[in-house]
């Protein structure tokens, strides 16, 4: 499978606009379960998978491209992974896997405060991707290499030596951090002045609600 994006994104990564007020304790069960199933969907899927990324690539759409068979980059595309700023834990296997693919250090480069956001040639470089292309030249040359897949009949596989056992078990254990992680104040509140700053006012007001309630609500998870 050749999985790419529409447009001039290849995704903007998780809406967390679109949580939606429910009690503490059967939020947190959402997130787990929502998170855990996100990336299981990468894992799970039993053919080789090829991600052709065409343009800017944030958050979870990054660290799910990293689980899959490999990635052809246009040299239009960025890879940013914005947790550390958003008071969020590394998921999507990342915590574990992108040291191995990258190195300890340009990891936390992505993962870290620092935030660096690679373009194609960059992640080409470090060992995230491993093509990088003209950006119209990025299908043709993704279905040559589905095609190669297919004539030397490779199947499904993880990079940097990761096995899918160990995956599912480093997902399941970051789902719960980021469940966690979502419910705490520093994250409700970073969330409530982002969506401020791009005028979601609603939502903003929402998480200011709940940040500002959250003594209260905190005993009940």
């Amino acid at each position: 499978m050749i999985f790419t994006g529409a447009g001039n994104y290849y995704s903007a990564g998780v809406n967390f606009a679109g949580i939606k007020p429910m009690p503490p304790r059967k939020l947190r069960a959402m997130i787990i379960e929502h998170n855990q199933q996100l990336f299981e969907a990468f894992l799970n899927f039993p053919k080789p998978i090829l991600v052709a990324m065409n343009g800017p690539a944030i958050g979870a759409s990054v660290t799910s491209a990293t689980l899959c068979n490999g990635i052809i980059a246009s040299q239009k595309a960025t890879f940013s992974t914005p947790f550390a700023a958003l008071g969020l834990p590394a998921e999507g296997c990342s915590s574990i896997h992108f040291p191995r693919l990258l190195g300890e250090q340009t990891a936390q480069r992505m993962l870290g405060k620092e935030g660096w956001k690679p373009n194609g040639s960059e992640a080409l470089v470090a060992g995230l991707v491993q093509w990088s292309v003209p950006h119209e030249n990025l299908l043709d040359e993704a279905h040559k290499i589905a095609q190669n897949w297919i004539a030397q009949g490779i199947g499904r596989t993880f990079l940097a030596g990761s096995t899918l056992e160990e995956l599912l078990a480093v997902n399941a254990r970051e789902s719960i951090e980021v469940a966690d992680a979502i419910l705490s104040a520093a994250f409700l509140r970073e969330q409530a002045r982002f969506l401020w700053s791009k005028n979601k006012h609603g939502p903003s007001l929402m998480f200011w609600s709940v940040s500002l309630l959250r003594p209260l609500w905190a005993r009940f998870l």
